[in-house]
């Protein structure tokens, strides 16, 4: 599992709004959930290391550690992509600040021991999230936004490849089934809650007059079933997925994914046509540490 360092030099010209299938909503809610990712990754981030020290096995450490390089140039991406976005009237200042409240007067005020549930239950929802991304590839070629599509798949994919580690590493410190559903509760009302909560204001904000436009709530309509419909909705269709976690029995990896990475590993990082090639300047492999 590689560290992978990326650089995709986004220009707010080429950004498209409604990147995630022609809509504004739905596309709100993934420019949102961008802005929480970069807090939600830096907790990760911090809960990792400060759990690796415990850890015993060797190569789950290792793994810890990859998940961490991960995690920090993934936060790193997303705060650039953000950036941009804040060029397109987003009102990124304003819900960074919200967040950055959240975090510090919310989250980071857990035990430790919430904080590594709360990191697993966050990893989850990612892990759900990819898989549905693999599994419905064209969701990123409604755009010709070619940067934008290269952030989510690249995230896609590692998101997929460090899935387990969380997991692994709660179940190997604590396995207390009760607090690992308390963390997952949490995890599902931030993700199904405050974040499209703060997408759904981003339009408003971005233009008042959307309240008025028949187009506008035509679009609200088609966003929510592409967000939470039962048929194509990445969480309404995925819900089996996502409940999946409370069972006692339950591992990220009885949801077999190694298929799909193989196949994006080859497209997306192919020496010659890959494309996260042009953007991709260096990867490593932690060693294993004592």
């Amino acid at each position: 599992m590689p560290i992978r360092h990326m650089d995709f030099q986004f220009d707010a010209r080429e950004l498209d709004d409604t990147f995630y299938r022609n809509t504004e909503l739905a596309s709100a809610y993934f420019e949102a959930l961008s802005i929480f990712l970069t807090f939600g990754e830096d907790l990760v981030i911090d809960t990792a290391r400060h759990h690796r020290q415990f850890v015993k096995d060797p190569e789950l450490k290792r793994l810890v550690t990859a998940l961490i390089g991960q995690e920090a140039i993934h936060s790193k991406m997303h705060n650039e992509f953000n950036d941009v976005l804040a060029e397109h009237r987003f009102p990124v200042t304003f819900y960074r600040l919200l967040a950055d409240k959240v975090f510090e007067h919310g989250f980071k005020k857990l035990s430790n021991r919430m904080q590594l549930s709360l990191m697993a239950g966050i990893e989850h929802f990612t892990a759900v999230l990819a898989e549905y991304m693999m599994k419905n590839e064209a969701v990123f070629y409604a755009s010709d936004d070619e940067k934008q599509r290269a952030l989510w798949m690249w995230h896609m994919l590692e998101e997929s490849e460090h899935k387990d580690i969380a997991y692994d590493v709660f179940q190997e410190l604590s396995g207390d089934y009760a607090l690992r559903m308390r963390g997952f509760a949490l995890a599902a009302f931030t993700i199904l809650f405050l974040v499209p909560l703060g997408g759904s204001l981003i339009p408003v904000i971005r233009k008042p007059s959307n309240l008025l436009s028949l187009a506008y709530w035509k679009d609200v309509k088609r966003s929510l079933a592409l967000i939470a419909g039962p048929k194509e909705g990445v969480y309404g269709s995925t819900i089996g997925h996502i409940l999946d976690y409370a069972r006692r029995d339950f591992h990220p990896n009885d949801h077999d994914t190694s298929a799909y990475l193989e196949y994006y590993k080859e497209k997306l990082l192919h020496p010659d046509t890959g494309l996260l090639t042009p953007y991709l300047t260096r990867e490593f492999v932690p060693g294993l540490r004592a």
